[in-house]
């Protein structure tokens, strides 16, 4: 796999588990509006753009980092509207999406995971 990182805060919070680099980042367009004419030109008006991380990986849960996997879960799973984001020199308030993480092994009554992910999506645009 790609080269572990540690450089994403959530709400000022650091977290001992490693993030893996080829993170995706998107500059997505979102319009008020956009309509074409009965002549076919279109007629939009720009919102702004919105950068928006998808694709973010993390390293799997081990026996060292067990509690520490689990309180990043939590913070990801957290029932709020908004956070904010600190990843790559860039800070901005995005809501978290498709979290996912996957049970690989069960030792001694716990269960492990991997493959956990998570997408951040822009509350407001970066350029407007």
């Amino acid at each position: 796999m790609a080269e572990k990182y540690d450089f994403i805060l959530l709400d000022g919070m650091q977290f001992n588990i490693g993030v893996y680099a080829n993170i995706k980042e998107a500059a997505d367009f979102l319009d008020k509006y956009a309509n074409r004419t009965d002549d076919g030109d279109l007629k939009r008006e720009l919102i702004g753009v919105y950068f928006n991380f998808t694709d973010i990986k993390f390293e799997p849960q081990t026996d060292s980092n067990y509690n520490e996997y689990e309180r990043l879960w939590n913070k990801l799973t957290e029932p709020e509207e908004f956070h904010t984001v600190k990843i790559a020199n860039l800070e901005f308030k995005a809501y978290f999406n498709n979290v996912s993480r996957v049970i690989y092994d069960f030792k001694d009554g716990k269960a492990y995971r991997k493959d956990m992910t998570v997408n951040f999506t822009a509350k407001r645009p970066a350029r407007s």
